[in-house]
């Protein structure tokens, strides 16, 4: 069996039917609180820069991801929901203010160069070349030249029959979740025309939209996360979809993986290898209302409203398969009671080989040795012996199940 079932049920045991803070294959590893109310986030080199309300741009170092700081900060006149980066450049979406731009050349000092006051209420912002793509809300989609960043300018929009409220963008099409009127595909190959090819109306109000390969992905509040096929920009399908339990405001893809920001129900993390079966295989609660995601590597930042920016590492698996005592004599996989020290007998060593402990979601807690080691300093819970060999192994198992107590 897995651990992570094994672990579910210790935990039912102990907690009855409190809902879990999280998955085993996600955690917090660190935050940083803002001032506002985190809405949007994007992510460049070593910086999450953070859209955070009445408090304007925000720049964390994430250097670090354990113990991200803000290093700087611009207070933009309006109410900032998104923001996008690109160069030397942060683009906010500061609400009823329209587009601010930002130099980020010193993250320590970001200042504004420019602005243009767009005709609705900036939500979104995407960029691509040198143009910026705004989700305007009741006037749909304005494209901005940023050409020259000191002096943005309108050339061209597309009043969407909706609330454009999320954008992406990619090659000569602009994708605008657009409340409940769906998503909304524009022509942006001649910018100064933007013009509808296609459209795909989704159960509830798309919010968020993220786009990768022939999909876009909409967060489509209380109906999750919606998968449809742009193959045919004409003719944008739905060919998939997975429920989330709350309501789904943004989204990020990376690789095989969805993230969601999913409100209270903090960040999901939703398998697509699949795009007509996303499935759910990773969540972490945040304390806030998760609003915003962007993905770099193994880490998610999540702007989280009131709770600030919340960084969130996703291990990718589902736990470390139990394996089988190695032994002649076991049929049976061996658990092991650890209290203070656990004792590995040299001859479970083998030589050149070092073991290593791993937790139940298949994350490296410390290396073992042959006699009593140390695990005073573990929490109490389910662990797992691996020998470095059979880690490598295409099918790597534990040889052997370890329950830390007190």
């Amino acid at each position: 069996m897995r651990a992570t079932a094994f672990v579910f049920c210790l935990s039912m045991l102990l907690v009855g039917v409190t809902p879990a803070q999280d998955s085993l294959n996600c955690r917090e590893v660190g935050y940083c609180d803002t001032p506002g109310y985190a809405y949007g986030v994007a992510v460049a080199g070593n910086y999450a820069y953070v859209a955070d309300g009445l408090s304007g741009l925000r720049v964390i170092s994430i250097a670090d991801p354990a113990h991200p700081s803000e290093v700087g900060y611009f207070d933009t006149p309006g109410y900032a929901r998104g923001v996008a980066v690109a160069g030397n450049y942060a683009y906010v979406a500061d609400g009823s203010s329209g587009l601010r731009v930002i130099s980020i050349a010193d993250p320590a000092h970001p200042t504004e160069v420019g602005y243009y006051v767009t005709l609705g209420h900036a939500y979104g912002v995407a960029v691509a070349g040198d143009y910026a793509y705004v989700a305007d809300y009741y006037a749909g989609l304005r494209v901005i030249s940023i050409a020259d960043p000191a002096h943005p300018s309108e050339v061209g929009y597309f009043d969407t029959p909706g609330y454009a409220r999320g954008v992406a963008v990619a090659g000569n099409y602009a994708y605008v979740a657009d409340g409940d009127s769906g998503l909304r595909v524009i022509s942006i190959a001649d910018p100064a025309h933007p013009s509808e090819v296609g459209y795909c109306d989704t159960p509830d109000l798309a919010w968020g939209v993220a786009v990768a390969g022939n999909y876009a992905y909409v967060a489509d509040y209380y109906a999750g996360l919606r998968v449809i096929s742009i193959a045919d920009p004409a003719h944008p399908s739905e060919v998939g979809y997975c429920d989330t339990p709350d309501w789904a405001l943004g989204v990020a893809v990376a690789g095989n993986y969805a993230y969601v920001a999913d409100g209270g129900a903090g960040l999901r993390v939703i398998s697509i290898a699949d795009p007509a079966h996303p499935s759910e295989v990773g969540y972490y609660v945040t304390p806030g209302d998760a609003y915003g995601v962007a993905v770099a590597g193994n880490y998610a930042y999540v702007a989280d409203f009131a709770a600030g920016l919340r960084v969130i590492e996703f291990y990718g698996g589902v736990g470390v398969e139990e394996g089988r005592q190695l032994t002649a004599n076991s049929s049976r996989p061996t658990t092991t009671i650890a209290r203070g020290d656990l004792h590995l007998s040299a001859s479970g060593v083998k030589r050149g080989a070092s073991s290593v402990l791993l937790d139940a979601a298949g994350r490296k807690v410390m290396e073992l040795h042959a006699g009593a080691n140390d695990v005073r300093r573990l929490a109490p819970g389910v662990y797992f012996v691996r020998e470095a060999q059979a880690q490598a192994q295409a099918q790597a198992r534990a040889i052997r199940k370890i329950v830390v107590t007190r």
